[in-house]
């Protein structure tokens, strides 16, 4: 079993700028697959970034590419968001999640753990 808790939310105005952290439980965190995901209510869950197990891999939604870095420390168990030049239309929950049966995930369906979420919200 696999426990991630987010922080890191909060509110902020448009143009600025939130580091979202996720911390997991386990020994075998530096072999996962993570991810960062977002929802806004009454649509479906989008993936944000993806970052291989050896940090060598990373995947973005396009509308966040250029704005948002995702990374991680294996040694702390910890895997980042850096929101730089947020937009109103960041506005949502954001999810972390682990693939534990997978070194890279890319798909959403090969996530099996996941967060409580924490809230992010922009203000133009």
């Amino acid at each position: 079993q696999v426990q991630l808790v987010e922080s890191g939310g909060g509110l902020v105005q448009a143009g600025g700028s939130l580091r979202l952290s996720c911390a997991a439980s386990g020994r075998a965190f530096g072999t996962y697959g993570m991810g960062w995901f977002r929802q806004v209510p009454g649509k479906d869950r989008d993936i944000v970034a993806t970052i291989s197990w050896n940090s060598a891999g990373t995947t973005y939604n396009d509308s966040v590419k250029g704005r948002f870095t995702i990374s991680r420390d294996n040694t702390k168990n910890t895997v980042y968001l850096q929101m730089n030049s947020l937009k109103p239309e960041d506005t949502a929950v954001y999810y972390c999640a682990a693939a534990s049966t997978t070194g890279w995930a890319i798909d959403p369906r090969d996530f099996n753990y996941w967060g409580q979420g924490t809230q992010v919200t922009v203000s133009s």
